[in-house]
């Protein structure tokens, strides 16, 4: 007899359902890696970069990117509409020639995201700074993206 969680899910054999694309990922990495050795690494797109956690409190949103071993002056910000920018190049120093990689994770050279906020902003009210790594913008909302307090009569 299967049972049923509490979503109405069996639960018995039941397998997560991108569990068989996780293991196909998996046995293609490893055969890519087998026909190509390690130089066919680069074929495949970078994770996004930079990768970033966006948060709110009543007045602003605030964007904290990571840009490991980059400096303030290699990035670029820009605000448009309800998005903000982050452009830049990540600058790596080349392995020796002859150096056989058995993982190649850290990548270089230019990069632009874009990241939607979910409300107008001011961008007249922006501010960003970078301490070890990390990127923080701090992003005024607009007037009528800020919550209202309504009073019932």
């Amino acid at each position: 007899m299967m049972t049923r969680s509490l979503f109405n899910f069996p639960v018995g054999n039941w397998r997560h359902p991108f569990a068989e694309m996780d293991r196909l990922s998996r046995r293609m990495d490893w055969l890519t890696n087998a026909m190509l050795g390690n130089r066919g690494l680069h074929w495949f797109p970078a994770r996004v970069f930079p990768a970033v956690n966006i948060t709110e409190d009543k007045e602003r949103y605030y964007i904290r990117a990571e840009l490991p071993g980059m400096k303030a002056e290699d990035v670029e910000l820009q605000v448009t509409g309800r998005n903000l920018s982050i452009t830049g190049e990540r600058r790596i120093q080349p392995e020796d020639e002859n150096a056989r990689y058995y993982r190649r994770e850290r990548e270089g050279g230019k990069f632009s995201r874009v990241i939607g906020l979910p409300g107008d902003i001011d961008a007249d009210r922006v501010e960003a700074g970078m301490t070890s790594g990390v990127l923080t913008v701090a992003i005024g909302k607009s007037e009528a993206s800020k919550p209202k307090q309504i009073t019932v009569h």
